[in-house]
């Protein structure tokens, strides 16, 4: 069974290597590319100021944080939240920077960058020359993300994870044996005929006896020349051979 978590986080500024500190994590869960309906969420105190960029992308403020847990109080946690499951991040480099050099203060294990699915990789190539942010893939896709007026970790992840499922395939993953083909899941199965033939007219067969047929032609012959029974008996009236 194959879980993944959708990941993303929210920081105080752009740059670990100059001090930048995680401040939200929000995660998902999939088995087998299927939310399962469990996620993790949580808010850090950064132990630094939140840049004024920052601020303006997600809202979170240093009076909203000043409570919150430290880093260190909540990493075993997440650690085993997300331990043994693949991550699906979008432009993961930046979110795994964060967190890698969070886990180097705590002593944690670093994630291997290589081992995480990184969507904008698989968006850029899906749509080379598109715009492949979030925005833009929720427009492209049909994904409702009009709550998303700010950037926040858990709502991003989930608006994520129906992203991911696009993606890789859309949300009927495999062979589709309907008539109609799923968005992006390649040609499907037809259950009826391309060009199905054209009926052939069948002859109807006479189930009349002899005896009957004579019965019927003496009856009729009572009703004049100009009877429509004759037709029915393969007779034509005078007038019509005339």
């Amino acid at each position: 069974m194959l879980r993944e978590i959708v990941l993303d986080t929210e920081t105080t500024g752009t740059d670990h290597a100059k001090g930048d500190r995680i401040i939200e994590i929000g995660c998902v869960e999939l088995l087998n590319h299927i939310p399962t309906g469990k996620s993790y969420h949580v808010y850090i105190n950064p132990e630094c100021p939140v840049s004024a960029g920052a601020l303006a992308v997600h809202g979170l403020s240093n009076e909203f944080l000043a409570d919150k847990p430290v880093f260190a109080a909540v990493v075993d946690e997440f650690y085993d939240f997300i331990r043994d499951a693949r991550l699906v991040i979008h432009n993961a480099a930046f979110d795994i920077g964060f967190i890698n050099a969070e886990f180097a203060r705590t002593g944690h294990p670093a994630i291997d960058l290589g081992d995480v699915v990184d969507t904008l990789i698989m968006a850029r190539r899906k749509h080379p020359g598109a715009a492949n942010n979030l925005d833009a893939l929720c427009s492209r896709y049909g994904i409702d993300n009009s709550k998303r007026t700010k950037h926040g970790a858990l709502l991003d992840a989930e608006i994520l994870a129906e992203v991911y499922i696009e993606l890789i395939g859309g949300r009927q993953v495999g062979f589709d044996l309907s008539a109609q083909p799923v968005k992006g899941s390649g040609p499907a199965l037809r259950t009826d005929s391309a060009s199905p033939r054209e009926a052939k007219p069948r002859p109807m067969i006479s189930r009349l006896t002899d005896a009957e047929r004579a019965a019927h032609a003496a009856f009729i012959e009572q009703l004049g020349p100009n009877s429509l029974w004759r037709e029915y008996i393969g007779e034509a009236s005078p007038e019509a051979s005339s």
